[in-house]
């Protein structure tokens, strides 16, 4: 700490561009907040009356039903695979992880298609079973239906927090809860469940939020949320004073789930208070329950991505010869450009402000850097709009300022640059942390040796310092490469005009009712996310022993 002290001030250039990149990254969010002391538009007293009793009811009983769902499937899974020992077990612990490669509105479509009257399960009962069901075999295009694909797709977080929790949990504290008379279901609820709640909590948590941002499968379906409103506000009505509004009380639903969560996890403490913590042995079992828990884990896995995933792959073989063609080879670049230049400039700025932090003695600056990373909370609908007005007001100003031309275009809005800004802004913390992770990981006393042996702080952070984390890095920049990938409501407000991504195509092309042709798009998002999910098992393997 003398080092950080004797070669620091309150102000230098590390904190000069620390605090430029908070201040540049926070502006949509501050945009929102100023916007709400203007007087709403002219449309909202339109939705005060007829619509938006309806966001609030479907935003509510969709969060509470996925909710329910993901700790149901996440924390059920999750104690089966970190505590019994049953055949397919070590695979279960990454199969299950694999719907998280799935976005929700991909998976509605797929199981949309899967239920029609043309698709595989008519089918079957009309050829094979000789029966004939009038309509689709289940309507899921409903508010029970967004909640079905939502859950399914968003239970892996709940499963992969708790199923860490799970297998870090003391066996003392259940071999005693077994000596005070507990068979196996009073442990369970008595004290492995309650050792588990801050994870579980913080699993549901993430899945709300994902919930909120989600506009795909809710618009696919056709319910009335919040984040469908501020689309049909902005684009239907033109309103962007009423899509602010809008976007305002969805961030009181955000930070309402984060503090939820803050306030439920509060200062206690669940850990062995003697620190010691011998891991629970998995129990073997009779071949009834071995059969049971396998069945169980693989229905799953086969309702949340193996069928969807070979439906699309069917889809994909009859139609890829129509779809895929040079234009849909430079769609692939558009997207993978855009989420890699993404991914870059996020990791860039995570160095800068974490390595300000490496430097600093003062607390404060950590208080600024955090508020960087607090657009991963923030539906992307509601970023779009933060991102849209300033960009709008700085385009109208070069305008009116600077030039006479009726026919002269947009600077900022509509444009790549917005849409890689909104980026930076929205997945900011999820560079951010792995480069955090790999800082704390190698200490500060090397960066304190170099720079005792009178190297610039500059040299040391690209010679010493970035040498070390590299992994941290790659790991930041692929993390960041995926989320850009799948976001969709985001990109839909953002891209510029007639300009295509992977995930807008996907949807564009489903909601046109071309769900097979769509499917190709669809599939290289699904097998592109997969790739971090194999190493965040791996890391989580690791952390378990």
């Amino acid at each position: 700490m003398e080092i950080r002290k004797r070669h620091y001030y309150w102000w230098n250039k590390w904190t000069g561009y620390s605090i430029l990149i908070v201040l540049v990254v926070a502006t949509p969010l501050f945009t929102i907040l100023f916007k709400l002391f203007d007087r709403p538009g002219d449309s909202w007293s339109h939705i005060f009356n007829n619509l938006l009793f309806d966001y609030f009811q479907n935003t509510i009983l969709l969060l509470l039903g996925v909710a329910f769902f993901t700790f149901l499937l996440g924390v059920s899974t999750a104690w089966l695979v970190s505590n019994y020992e049953f055949p397919g077990r070590k695979y279960f612990e990454w199969l299950l992880i694999l719907p998280l490669g799935f976005p929700g509105y991909i998976m509605a479509y797929t199981y949309v298609g899967l239920l029609d009257y043309s698709g595989p399960f008519h089918s079957f009962l009309r050829n094979t079973m000789d029966i004939q069901v009038k309509g689709s075999l289940i309507d899921i295009m409903n508010l029970p239906g967004a909640i079905f694909i939502l859950s399914i797709t968003l239970f892996p977080y709940v499963f992969l927090i708790s199923r860490a929790s799970f297998a870090q949990q003391s066996k003392t504290l259940q071999e005693a809860s077994f000596l005070l008379g507990s068979n196996r279901t009073k442990t369970f609820f008595k004290v492995a469940l309650p050792m588990a709640r801050p994870a579980i909590v913080a699993g549901i948590a993430l899945a709300s939020m994902e919930v909120l941002n989600d506009y795909g499968t809710v618009k696919y379906f056709g319910v009335n949320t919040f984040t469908t409103g501020i689309f049909r506000a902005w684009f239907s009505m033109g309103d962007s004073s009423t899509a602010i509004y809008l976007a305002a009380i969805l961030m009181v639903f955000v930070f309402a789930i984060l503090y939820l969560e803050s306030l439920h996890r509060g200062n206690r403490q669940y850990s062995a208070v003697n620190g010691i913590n011998k891991p629970t042995a998995r129990i073997h079992l009779s071949m009834v329950k071995k059969v049971l828990f396998t069945g169980i884990c693989f229905l799953i896995f086969i309702v949340s991505f193996l069928t969807p995933f070979l439906q699309l792959l069917y889809w994909v073989s009859m139609t890829y010869e129509k779809v895929i063609d040079s234009e849909f080879f430079l769609l692939i670049f558009r997207s993978f450009g855009l989420a890699a230049v993404s991914g870059i400039i996020i990791v860039l700025f995570a160095v800068v402000l974490l390595y300000t932090l490496r430097l600093s003695p003062f607390k404060w600056i950590k208080s600024i850097t955090k508020v960087s990373t607090l657009g991963y909370a923030v539906p992307g609908a509601v970023i779009a709009v933060g991102v849209l007005i300033p960009f709008l007001a700085f385009d109208k100003w070069i305008y009116d300022s600077f030039l006479s031309s009726k026919t002269a275009g947009l600077f900022l809005s509509g444009t790549l640059f917005a849409l890689v800004f909104a980026y930076v802004v929205r997945f900011m913390a999820v560079g951010y942390n792995p480069v955090d992770a790999g800082f704390q990981k190698i200490g500060i006393h090397i960066n304190e040796a170099s720079r005792l042996l009178g190297t610039r702080s500059t040299r040391t952070l690209w010679k010493i310092d970035l040498p070390l984390i590299k992994t941290s890095l790659i790991s930041g920049i692929l993390l960041v490469f995926v989320d850009v990938l799948k976001e969709l409501p985001l990109t839909l407000i953002l891209r510029p005009f007639n300009y295509q991504t992977l995930a807008t195509k996907a949807f564009d092309m489903a909601t046109n009712e071309m769900i097979a042709e769509s499917a190709n798009a669809a599939l290289i998002i699904i097998l592109t996310g997969i790739i971090p999910i194999i190493f965040l098992n791996r890391l989580i393997k690791k952390r378990e022993f």
